[in-house]
């Protein structure tokens, strides 16, 4: 193990620079074309190296292609578990020392998974690089999986999907838009899964997830900042070389989904005070033509002070307190999701026509040079902003990679939205955002549950009268 210094001013002044972003690019600096270096090691293990020496921090990352997606359909939620799972030490990082590690080092760390991949990262100063290095690779060779940690972390992940899902207002939303877009796809579940499954599996299910998706021949290793390549090969050739491929073969969804040709409509009571309407639109697959132009269109619909449904539908008709429309860059085909939370008094009803007919006039009369170049203006700044951070840059490196196995899209994706033309947006607006394509939710107050039961409830018929007997 190696032995890492730290000294106390320099901790405390590093963590500093990164508590105020200094790992910050300049927008000019974000605009340029990001070079980089990508290798594989012999063990199958991908690597992306961007140097950048406009601040002494660094960004390292490893991207493990399994989601939720990849999950037993009777076993969900292993994914997510694992994220928890595997900051529980190695053989060589004691027990809930991992995350003091880097901190201690003045650098910061978190963890998240999809649906389509789990996602590691850490940000430091540069002279801590192969302390990280040496981290993650103990995750992904050495993670310490026991009954200890695994009954820890069952703990935490149902105390998280209490908190964040079960009771936070529209905390199952998600949830309840992919359990009913979907019919055969595993995207039917998102990353949260079951806690009873979590709770019926036993350490060999764990083991076995484990040594078959968080091998070096299904991970990307990315690192962005102040580096030199040269140096920073050797580290990893250290630290990585020698940790065997994966032998398991590594299952991927094979299912493919049915076409939508019915609309579908729900109604899901949870504990929030105002109703939400939910539309939901099957889209195609990243990389698409259309879906770029997808993604213009909802970009017009709710993205800024002068979209359409603030401007109409929010400040004009106050039929929603917010509505916004987005997806959630599936990698495989997703949904377009518009959401509207309703003003108080409004019924769903109306807030749903007025959010189709929003989409409508886009199908009718489509949009507008100024809008266009909105648009245009909105996607290159977003863009841009994406890689102003060595954590942005190594995030998007990683997916570009896991997703298309083309790293470079990181400077030519911003090529696509400018290829879509105002036709184009108004073309897929009739495509995609039809009837028959579409998922209706009503997300409604508990309150309003038995109201609707009592409602639909039929009455009993009144019983006649006996007639008397005569005497």
């Amino acid at each position: 193990m190696p032995k890492f210094q730290i000294h106390m001013k320099r901790k405390a002044f590093y963590g500093m620079l990164l508590g105020a972003s200094l790992f910050t690019l300049s927008p000019k600096q974000a605009a340029a074309k990001i070079t980089f270096t990508e290798y594989n090691l012999p063990n199958g293990l991908h690597v992306i190296l961007q140097e950048d020496h406009s601040t002494p921090i660094v960004a390292v990352s490893v991207m493990y292609h399994v989601g939720s997606k990849n999950e037993d359909p009777k076993r969900t939620g292993f994914a997510h578990f694992f994220e928890h799972l595997l900051f529980e030490g190695s053989n060589n990082i004691k027990r809930g020392e991992y995350m003091k590690f880097i901190q201690s080092a003045g650098g910061q760390l978190n963890a998240n998974t999809s649906q389509d991949r789990t996602f590691y990262y850490e940000v430091l100063p540069s002279n801590q690089l192969e302390l990280a290095l040496w981290m993650e690779s103990e995750r992904m060779f050495h993670a310490k999986i026991d009954t200890i940690g695994v009954e820890t972390q069952r703990k935490v992940v149902k105390e998280e999907k209490k908190q964040s899902y079960d009771n936070r207002p529209y905390g199952q939303l998600i949830s309840v838009i992919f359990k009913n877009a979907y019919t055969k796809y595993p995207y039917k579940w998102t990353p949260i899964g079951k806690e009873q499954y979590i709770d019926m599996a036993t350490l060999g299910e764990f083991m076995d997830f484990y040594k078959t998706f968080y091998v070096p021949n299904n991970a990307a290793l990315v690192i962005s900042g102040d580096i030199s390549v040269e140096q920073t090969k050797e580290l990893i050739a250290k630290y990585f070389a020698e940790i065997p491929k994966g032998t398991k073969a590594i299952p991927r969804p094979t299912e493919v989904e049915p076409v939508q040709t019915a609309e579908r409509r729900v109604k899901f009571y949870d504990n929030v005070q105002l109703p939400a309407v939910i539309l939901g639109y099957h889209i195609p697959k990243q990389g698409t033509g259309d879906y770029y132009a997808v993604q213009l269109l909802t970009q017009l619909l709710s993205q800024g002070k002068s979209s359409r449904f603030q401007k109409e539908i929010v400040d004009k008709q106050e039929k929603a307190v917010e509505a916004t429309a987005f997806d959630l860059n599936n990698e495989d085909p997703g949904l377009a999701i518009m959401l509207g939370i309703a003003g108080m008094g409004v019924k769903p009803e109306d807030l749903e026509k007025s959010m189709l007919t929003e989409i409508d006039k886009v199908k009718a009369s489509g949009i507008s040079d100024e809008e266009y170049k909105k648009l245009q203006n909105q996607a290159e700044n977003d863009f841009i902003e994406q890689n102003q951070k060595n954590i942005g840059v190594a995030t998007n490196l990683a997916t570009y990679y896991t997703y298309h196995k083309n790293a470079d899209l990181i400077n030519t994706e911003l090529d696509n939205y400018k290829k879509v033309t105002k036709d184009d947006i108004k073309r897929v607006a009739s495509k995609y955002f039809t009837k028959e394509n579409r998922l209706v939710v009503y997300y409604l107050p508990k309150s309003e549950e038995n109201k609707t039961e009592a409602a639909v409830k039929p009455q009993a018929k009144p019983q006649p009268k006996a007639t008397p007997k005569a005497k």
